[in-house]
């Protein structure tokens, strides 16, 4: 009776190692699948990050350049108003000579 109670626990015991064994197995497949998808996804998010970055560091660089075309143009129109207002003066000044000029 005895032998047969310990026979029964030890296959129990036996049987019960082989599922938590097993499972175990399972787990750690699981966690080297899930591991694997980790690290393509961080991957990924890595080079995403990169592809902002350089984004950004182009669009900083427009930006300047934005920034530098703007002042020229600034300065441009104010070279061009100087020189209209230096046309208009010359047109008020000199327009009782053009009556002695041949029309076009």
């Amino acid at each position: 009776m005895i032998l047969t109670a310990f026979l029964v626990g030890l296959t129990l015991s036996l049987v019960g190692l082989f599922v938590v064994v097993i499972r175990g197995v399972a787990l750690w497949r699981q966690g080297k699948r899930t591991g694997g998808a980790f690290t393509d996804e961080l991957a990924l998010f890595e080079e995403r990050a990169a592809r902002t970055e350089q984004l950004l560091a182009e669009a900083d660089r427009a930006n300047q350049d934005l920034q530098a075309a703007t002042e020229r143009l600034r300065i441009s129109r104010a070279k061009l108003s100087v020189l209209l207002e230096s046309l208009e003066t010359a047109q008020r000044r000199t327009r009782w000579l053009r009556m002695f000029l041949p029309a076009r």
